[in-house]
């Protein structure tokens, strides 16, 4: 046989003949084809969705329980799910949002500047309930939980991101809002999570998209989106980011020029800064003094920064000291060492410095907007300290998320959540059936006057109007004299009508375990 031989090479002795190497494997391979290569795409972006997804399914589900746990049990927080939930059914009928439970043709954007709640009307439509609000919410927390995973994982990597999305979902500030049930600022979580994230990837235009919204919410998140656009043209300025297209014959420079800085980040957040001043002047001296009965802002008057200098110890209250330490507690210290940081300051300082002292303590939803920008602040500070120039530094940052999630899982048993592993909690009420038949008595489609006991499951189909306003007399009233608020000095439920409308004959129809029905 024959042996096949190569040209000599340049130090090939004599030119001595050398065997021609068999092809590779791989040689011999084709390419992966269009569809190996669709393929392997579809597997990596499956696999970058695994862990926020199941995230969201976690997270959404522990909601969604403890929303059916309060339900079940007849637990009303306060009249706000009632109110939102009345605020809902007008929009889903296509009528102003004129709410009774908060007065009779009270226009519940008098109160506060929420029109994008609107947005939610066509599934309330469906599923006119005040439970779906509670699931609305707990959709909103997972949303947001599940995008922050997303950012965590390209960052940290997978095991990490799913310790800290779980930890953003269930971190306090959340909890303490689900415990309080529905409000608006269920909506801005997933907004201010979607918005960071893409300040955190650079992406100017997407956070400026996804930040404009928060205008619409509620009226003082007009100033978060002030330090929103603040801290876009911070990060962009410090990293160059403004393009300038070249100058060109049918362009002048100076058009050039600004056209190159309204589509940088610099520019857009400039402009979004302007954005949130321009909406918080007009939610607040034009929209809620227009439509609010006292011509006026109502919640003006509950922030009094001059009090400070009055009183400068008011500013150390150990509720607020609580705040703050968790806020550093779940950011294991760091949030401090981010400029996200800055987005802290409107929240804090509306509320710090307001007189009344419930704004001050985690509690209730107030810290709900906090959640993201703190946990967001941790993701960037990590980032930020693994190029730092002490070495003690960047070697805590690789051990902050083990940190923030270990300090979460510590203050678990105190947050509202711990009761879905508590067996009693799940036990059935002892005055279920009594409330249930309490409502039973009320005929469908009557007005009815009641306190907040079994207000949240009388709005969906009755006209419901709180027991301590001026309201026209009703069909029926309805009292919970163990749990609802009325005074227990107005006595049962007849004498309460007798005192509030004395015109009007009332008879009782239901008396069982502190539920009291009364009707013309």
């Amino acid at each position: 046989m024959t042996q096949t031989s190569a040209p000599a090479l340049p130090g090939d002795p004599d030119g001595a003949p050398r065997a021609t190497a068999a092809p590779s494997r791989s040689a011999q391979s084709p390419a992966p084809g269009r569809a190996t290569r669709f393929a392997n795409r579809v597997w990596e972006h499956r696999r970058a969705w695994a862990a926020p997804v199941a995230v969201f399914a976690v997270v959404f589900a522990g909601y969604v329980l403890f929303a059916a746990q309060q339900w079940a049990q007849f637990t009303a927080r306060s009249w706000d799910l009632g109110i939102f939930t009345q605020l809902l059914s007008r929009y889903a009928a296509l009528q102003p949002p004129i709410v009774n439970i908060k007065g009779d043709g009270y226009n519940l954007l008098g109160d506060h500047f929420h029109p994008l709640l609107a947005v939610l009307a066509p599934v309330y439509a469906v599923f006119p309930s005040a439970f779906t609000l509670l699931v609305i919410q707990a959709a909103c927390f997972a949303l947001a939980a599940g995008v922050f995973t997303r950012a965590a994982r390209a960052r940290l990597g997978t095991a990490p991101a799913v310790a800290l999305g779980l930890a953003f979902g269930f971190a306090w500030g959340l909890q303490y809002a689900a415990d309080a049930q529905f409000h608006e600022i269920a909506l801005a979580v997933p907004l201010l999570t979607l918005s960071l994230v893409a300040v955190l990837d650079r992406r100017w235009r997407a956070a400026c998209l996804w930040g404009a919204p928060l205008v619409f919410v509620k009226e003082d998140l007009g100033l978060t989106v002030v330090a929103l656009g603040l801290l876009v043209v911070l990060v962009a300025w410090r990293e160059r980011g403004i393009p300038f297209p070249r100058e060109t014959a049918a362009t002048p420079a100076s058009a050039t020029a600004v056209r190159g800085f309204l589509r940088s980040g610099v520019g857009l957040g400039a402009g979004l800064a302007v954005w949130g001043v321009i909406w918080f002047v007009i939610a607040t001296t034009i929209v809620l003094p227009a439509l609010n009965p006292g011509g006026e802002w109502a919640y003006a008057d509950k922030a009094d920064p001059l009090s400070v200098f009055a009183d400068p110890a008011a500013l150390f209250n150990p509720a607020k000291g609580e705040t703050l330490a968790l806020i550093l507690a779940c950011s294991a210290g760091l949030v401090l060492r981010s400029p996200v940081a800055l987005l802290l300051l409107p929240t804090l300082a509306w509320r710090f410095l307001s007189t009344n002292s419930g704004y001050w303590a985690p509690t209730w939803h107030y810290s709900a907007v906090l959640i993201p920008i703190v946990l967001v602040a941790l993701l960037d500070a990590i980032e930020r300290g693994r190029s730092s120039r002490w070495a003690w530094m960047r070697a805590y940052v690789r051990q902050a998320p083990a940190i923030a999630v270990t300090a979460a899982v510590v203050l678990l048993p105190g947050l509202p959540l711990f009761s879905l592993v508590e067996g009693a909690s799940w036990e059935p009420s002892p005055r279920e059936a009594s409330a249930r038949a309490a409502i039973a008595a009320v005929p469908e489609g009557a007005s009815v006057v009641s306190d907040i006991g079994l207000m949240n499951y009388l709005v969906s189909d009755h006209d419901v109007f709180w027991i301590g306003n001026d309201n026209p007399a009703p069909d029926c009233l309805v009292i919970d004299t163990v749990a609802g608020g009325t005074p227990g000095e107005w006595g049962d439920v007849v004498a309460v009508g007798q005192r509030l409308f004395p015109g009007t004959a009332y008879a009782a129809v239901f008396d069982s375990d502190g539920y009291q029905v009364a009707c013309r």
